[in-house]
């Protein structure tokens, strides 16, 4: 259903649209008691008579009204529209600018300001987190950055209450998120956790600080998905070789493919990130000399056996090759 301006829902009186989504369009409003701008998210007409698509907005409605940081867009109030049963949910207005477009106007971040606007997000997910909630769709897109800086997290419309039971949708059933900032378990549609937002958020992280996300050689979506899945992506310093190497691992922990090498948590993410300094290098081994993502392994002390068989085998051919060469050189050195 479209809404136009002029139009009362309840005590709001929309204005203009803002834009659609692929599950709803959102409204700026007037309050008409307190003269605020609101913004209003109504589902698309389509999406009603689809038992699953209207639980999935229901849901969405609930887990914004149940949050509150100053990171994210605060709900005001759920509704419903006249003489309708098609809810509608009120949020606050934030006079800001599209996060993807600020990010294509600035380019390469100062990594001070790369690091403090991750951990701008990474507080706000700490708290959903807390409450038992996962984005699962965490991108430039669904964030908004005001005049001073801050940055407000937008569109529960795919999140994960932990415990909730599934629900399935055609568009929704299968993978759900971003190409360029999926986690390889949300491609194998599996319903993901906490890590899988610190995923995205180290994808983001990387585009910030690189000018481009970890996996952009390729337009196709659907590769772009794939290769979250089996390559591993250039580290961040070779975009940015100003970064330390501390960063470059944190970041590479971040998107690891397998979610148990991951931080653990957005909370330890968010430490972490907050003195890179701090990050214990000897606690990695790398198995791929050729990319700093391979072989991302938390190992408790010694090598594994292979590894240190291999190590040695070199070790004594490196030997008998240099006994070899000097035994050569012998000759030639007594004429």
């Amino acid at each position: 259903m479209t809404l136009s301006a002029g139009q009362r829902v309840g005590r709001y009186e929309v204005a203009e649209v803002l834009g659609e989504g692929g599950m709803s369009t959102s409204y700026r409003a007037v309050d008409s008691e307190t003269g605020a701008d609101v913004v209003l998210k109504v589902p698309l007409a389509g999406l009603i008579g689809d038992l699953a698509a209207y639980g999935r907005y229901e849901r969405e409605t609930e887990i914004t009204l149940k949050l509150n940081h100053p990171n994210l867009q605060r709900a005001l109030a759920s509704s419903r529209l006249d003489g309708t049963p098609m809810p509608v949910l009120v949020l606050e207005y934030v006079d800001g600018s599209s996060f993807r477009g600020w990010l294509g106007d600035h380019g390469q971040l100062p990594v001070d300001q790369a690091v403090g606007l991750a951990l701008q997000i990474a507080s706000a997910l700490t708290h959903c987190h807390d409450q038992g909630i996962v984005h699962r769709d965490l991108k430039p897109e669904n964030l908004l950055i005001t005049a001073d800086g801050t940055l407000k997290l937008l569109d529960f419309g795919i999140a994960l209450r932990q415990g909730a039971r599934r629900l399935t949708w055609g568009p929704l059933g299968q993978a759900v998120g971003t190409p360029d900032y999926m986690a390889p378990e949300q491609i194998r549609g599996e319903r993901g956790d906490a890590r899988t937002d610190i995923y995205a958020l180290g994808c983001m992280l990387f585009e910030m600080l690189a000018g481009r996300p970890p996996y952009d050689s390729n337009p196709d979506a659907l590769q772009v998905m794939k290769e979250h899945v089996s390559r591993e992506a250039p580290g961040v310093r070779a975009f940015r070789p100003d970064l330390s190497e501390e960063l470059e691992l944190f970041i590479a922990r971040a998107i690891r493919r397998e979610p148990k090498e991951r931080q653990s948590s957005m909370r330890e993410f968010a430490d972490q990130l907050s003195h890179p300094g701090s990050i214990d290098r000897s606690q990695f081994a790398w198995k791929d000399k050729g990319s700093i993502w391979a072989g991302l392994t938390p190992v408790a002390g010694e090598m594994p056996s292979l590894r240190r068989a291999l190590l040695l085998v070199l070790i004594v051919f490196s030997s008998l090759a240099a006994i070899g060469l000097l035994a050569q050189m012998a000759p030639h050195a007594a004429r």
